[in-house]
């Protein structure tokens, strides 16, 4: 279990880190989720997470470092997904990164509108692991 926001889990001895997965979400049940979920499809990508909008905005500022994925939750305190999305693609270095929202339920208008503010994709959160593993998959390999 993650117990600090801006831990990396690290990538087994031996192997390059090839990919990092930046996670906003502020759920740390969702973010330990996600993150066990890439390890099983590729356990060298590196996952870092942020435990809501602002959080995020403090770390991706800190740095110049450049995630290849970031997925964003639409419902969060402070700072939603939208509004995340808006001072992520704000930001040069991160304007060609993919760029994922996602939530438990989605609305056709409401994806319309995130997808023309600048994301990648909108994903509907899955239940079950498995789910989980295929859907990523799909992105990270």
């Amino acid at each position: 279990m993650i117990t600090n926001a801006h831990q990396l889990t690290p990538a087994p001895q031996n192997l390059p880190v090839q990919k990092t997965c930046f996670f906003i979400d502020d759920d740390e049940d969702d973010r330990d989720f996600f993150c066990a979920a890439i390890q099983e499809i590729d356990p060298t990508i590196k996952c870092v997470f942020a435990t809501d909008g602002i959080d995020a905005m403090s770390q991706l500022h800190a740095g110049e470092w450049v995630p290849d994925y970031i997925f964003v939750d639409m419902n969060m305190p402070l700072m939603d997904g939208k509004q995340c999305l808006v001072e992520i693609k704000k930001i040069q270095r991160l304007q060609n990164v993919p760029t994922y929202l996602y939530s438990t339920s989605s609305n056709p208008k409401l994806v319309a509108e995130i997808l023309d503010m600048g994301a990648t994709d909108f994903l509907i959160k899955p239940t079950s692991m498995v789910a989980l593993e295929h859907l990523l998959k799909e992105i990270v390999v």
